[in-house]
């Protein structure tokens, strides 16, 4: 079968968007199929919204017989055989829109007027598919109550998750992830004035800027815990990752109110670690249930310096939750087989 996976990208910014794609791919041309991939460049400037819609809704895939789209707004295109694996919409527009930190832009009349015609774009697309599945409960959610499309939930594997492994439980929370202000690594250095133990920390991962690795090499200097964070401002090389997961106590992924449990999560649950969230995290809830697989904190320094410190003490428990945390991997039937199944059918 031709196959032509579709998805938008922010030019020089890797991330897990990409992965869905590019891992997929690997899978499907296992399998013997012929695969394209199609990226257009996207950012979430209002100014440019509707052009980058344009830009999608005129691309031609007819050649393919079969088109499977991601990343907003390639669901735009139009193919006879569309199918979506819809991973977020562009949520400025949607649930964070009384965000005023995270929508960037002003909650007036011209934008008001964008959003209802995006909305209304979005939805007429999202309808052309024949079948839409989304990466999270929480996009499913999305997609009812904003778009009124149902979907199914079809999670993520990660690709050759045999090179996750346990190695030990040494004294380090580990978070490797994109250094964004809405994935919190804040609230981690926080925490580190409120354990009762030494437990470390160590953070990494590439930013979109330098504010946010700026503001926490500040924080760790005003908090006087050099000598307990590692911040890695860096990309982190794939066998970087596995060593660092292999020997952590355990993993922590805060981000707020995400899309779906991020691979950072899945990561460290086939390396048998256990994963420390938050209430407000999003779709990481979906994977990490509080005293089994992991801790779900209160959004507070103090209740994630509680969590640390319970991991630090009882590394017995550490190493439960880690084995649990494999095992609900098969639970949730998070496999490539099963993907493979479903987006083909």
């Amino acid at each position: 079968m031709k196959i032509a996976l579709c998805s938008s990208f922010v030019p020089f910014l890797n991330s897990g968007a990409r992965h869905i794609v590019e891992w997929l791919e690997v899978m499907l041309i296992k399998e013997g199929h012929q695969v394209e991939r199609v990226y257009l460049p996207e950012v979430d400037a209002p100014h440019l919204l509707f052009q980058q819609m344009t830009a999608f809704r005129w691309v031609d895939l007819s050649a393919a017989d079969r088109v499977i789209c991601f990343r907003p707004q390639a669901h735009l295109i139009s193919h006879p055989h569309k199918i979506l694996w819809f991973i977020h919409h562009l949520r400025s527009f949607y649930d964070l829109w009384e965000d005023d930190l995270y929508r960037g832009f002003p909650d007036d009349a011209k934008h008001r007027g964008l959003r209802d015609a995006l909305h209304a774009a979005d939805t007429s697309a999202i309808r052309e598919a024949k079948h839409v599945f989304s990466n999270s409960r929480v996009v499913s959610e999305r997609l009812r109550q904003f778009n009124g499309v149902e979907s199914e939930v079809l999670y993520p594997p990660v690709l050759d998750p045999q090179r996750f492994y346990c190695r030990e439980y040494n004294d380090e929370i580990v978070c490797i992830c994109r250094l964004e202000h809405h994935k919190r690594q804040h609230l981690l250095i926080e925490a580190l004035q409120y354990t009762n133990t030494p437990v470390r920390l160590r953070l990494c991962g590439l930013s979109s800027g330098p504010n946010y690795p700026e503001y926490l090499l500040h924080l760790i200097e005003e908090l006087h815990l050099a000598d307990r964070v590692t911040l890695e401002v860096r990309w982190i090389s794939e066998q970087e990752k596995a060593d660092y997961l292999a020997d952590c106590l355990a993993a922590a992924y805060l981000p707020k109110d995400e899309d779906s449990y991020g691979y950072p999560s899945i990561e460290a649950s086939h390396a048998s670690k256990a994963i420390i969230t938050t209430l407000d995290s999003g779709g990481v809830l979906e994977l990490v249930r509080d005293g089994v697989n992991g801790f779900v904190t209160e959004t507070t320094p103090q209740g994630l310096a509680k969590a640390m410190d319970q991991l630090y003490v009882d590394k017995n428990m550490a190493k439960r939750m880690g084995h649990n945390a494999l095992n609900c991997l098969d639970e949730m039937n998070i496999s490539w087989s099963h993907v493979l199944t479903r987006l083909l059918a």
